[in-house]
């Protein structure tokens, strides 16, 4: 109880950490991602920032130039200098100073830089001066400067040239020529410390809404992940836990219609297909020793068909001598039997037994003549020939004979069988000694149905013959090509069936039976397949 508490604990932990894993992976890209978000963000608003700071710069000094403008033209110096202290005690305005053509600081709300020189390297004058040529002209950025002081204070500084404009020149009280274009700099420096205030405020709203949208997101994912993904993984877990203790008959709970879905459809046929497995495993298990016992038979009768080849064999060596013993006095006994009968002499009382003794001779004689056929099963003169022809050319010696008179003969074949290596003559043999039997055994009244057809797995060109008669029984099935064997009473010697299964045997091929009482049997002769048919026929798409 305690081993299942503590497995249960260590399975639930690992699927925690499952979570937890996705959780914080999912969570450090996205963590990664708005952080690059902010800062791209704040970089730009940044410099949107700074942008106005210098805009704003810009406008202060332009304020500064288009204030001072008349008191310039009437050189009234001590009210320009106020104006220029008024403005540079706003809030924000670190200073303004002006500067004359030489470089000299003339005024500034410094009053320690009152009166000194700058030289054209420093960077209030390297804006215009430089380069090779000094410029007239400037944009915003290019006048604009970030100036860094000591304790790490950080001020924008933006010049603006005083141009000798026409009213300038014209006046009564200016002493410049016409010839200046720029008859000095006023530079105004600004704090940015509001543009930072601003980017800290910004900033810290960023990280808390980073923050929270991080946890909602993470507990999102986290509860998404417990749904859609740890469930279905439990599910199929425990699923799989069951097929490796053997127990198919769990079935996987459909998810939605997604790849866990699909897995979980895949995991359920996979479970069928093992219980299918497993289940004919066991029928494999249980039938094995009925399948031996099968094969056993199987092979049984393919013993008994060797041993009744060797007995046919033999057999037919010992009546080839009987046959030639006994032929030489049945011929004189019906030679001298027929003349007996025929002499005037002969009591008219003893010509029936005289009859008789004639009927007999010629059964005899027939026995005989059976017994040699049989003993002289020739090796078959092979040659190109078509089954199908073959069986037509046997029909037309019977078809018309009082016996089929009645009987309904179907022909099935198949036009693509091959021409085979066959004696004629001899298979002609065998189906009209088929077909009569199969005549007799419906008493003249029935369906006669013959198929031909190419197994080609097998290796056999086939051609059976099915009959509605009487059928024949299972004990017999055995003994119908032994000679000498019949279930017809007091007709046949017995001879027909093993004279063609000789025959056939010769040919390289085999004849079975198949016989039901009651409704009819099939004979099918089987012949081995050309080598060069099978190639054909194993390229043939």
């Amino acid at each position: 109880m305690r081993l299942k508490l503590i497995e249960k604990l260590t399975t639930a932990t690992s699927r925690l950490n499952l979570i937890s894993k996705l959780t914080i992976a999912t969570s450090v890209v996205l963590l990664l991602a708005m952080a690059l978000f902010a800062y791209l963000n704040i970089n730009n608003l940044k410099t949107l920032l700074l942008q106005e700071a210098v805009s704003d710069a810009d406008k202060i000094s332009e304020t500064i130039i288009r204030a001072t403008h008349n008191q310039m033209l009437r050189d009234d110096r001590p009210q320009f200098y106020k104006t220029m202290q008024e403005i540079g005690g706003q809030q924000g305005v670190e200073r303004i100073r002006l500067i004359n053509k030489t470089g000299r600081v003339i005024f500034s709300t410094k009053e320690s830089e009152i009166g000194t020189m700058l030289n054209k390297r420093t960077d209030i004058c390297a804006i215009c001066h430089g380069g090779k040529e000094p410029l007239v002209s400037a944009s915003s950025k290019n006048r604009s400067r970030r100036i860094y002081e000591q304790g790490g204070k950080e001020l924008l500084g933006i010049t603006n040239a005083i141009y000798n404009e026409e009213s300038c020149y014209t006046a009564t009280c200016h002493f410049h020529p016409e010839s200046y274009k720029i008859l000095g700099i006023l530079d105004v420096v600004v704090s940015l410390d509001k543009m930072y205030s601003l980017l800290d405020a910004y900033r810290n709203r960023i990280l808390i809404l980073t923050l929270v949208l991080l946890g909602v997101m993470s507990l999102s994912l986290m509860l998404s992940t417990q749904k859609l993904v740890n469930r279905p993984v439990r599910e199929l877990l425990e699923h799989t836990k069951l097929l490796s203790r053997g127990e198919f008959g769990g079935k996987v709970p459909a998810f939605a219609k997604d790849e866990l879905g699909e897995l979980a459809a895949s995991f359920n046929n996979m479970t069928q297909n093992l219980r299918t497995a497993h289940e004919e495993l066991e029928g494999w298990g249980r039938n094995l020793e009925q399948m031996v016992q099968e094969r056993t038979r199987q092979l049984s009768q393919i013993q008994a068909q060797l041993i009744r080849s060797e007995k046919l064999a033999s057999l037919g060596q010992l009546v080839a001598g009987i046959a030639h013993e006994i032929n030489n006095p049945l011929t004189g006994i019906l030679v001298f039997s027929s003349l007996v009968q025929g002499s005037p002499k002969l009591d008219e009382s003893l010509r029936p037994d005289v009859a008789t003794i004639i009927k007999e001779t010629k059964r005899c004689a027939n026995i005989v003549k059976g017994l040699l056929e049989f003993s002289r099963c020739s090796n078959p003169q092979t040659g190109p020939a078509s089954i199908n022809d073959i069986c037509n050319s046997a029909l037309s010696l019977v078809e018309y004979q009082s016996l089929f008179m009645n009987i309904a003969i179907i022909r099935e074949y198949d036009e693509t069988v091959p021409r085979l290596q066959l004696d004629s003559s001899q298979i002609e043999q065998v189906l009209v000694n088929i077909f009569v039997n199969a005549a007799q055994a419906m008493q003249g009244d029935g369906v006669l149905e013959i198929f031909s057809g190419v197994d080609r797995d097998g290796g056999w060109v086939y051609l059976s013959v099915k009959d509605s008669g009487c059928g024949i029984d299972e004990e017999h099935l055995p003994k119908i090509f032994d000679p000498f064997f019949s279930t017809k009473q007091n007709k046949g010697t017995g001879l027909g069936l093993s004279v063609s299964y000789g025959i056939i045997e010769k040919h390289g091929g085999t004849i079975d039976v198949q016989s039901e009482v009651g409704k009819g049997t099939i004979f099918t002769l089987k012949f081995p397949l050309p080598e060069e048919t099978e190639e054909a026929g194993a390229e043939t798409p």
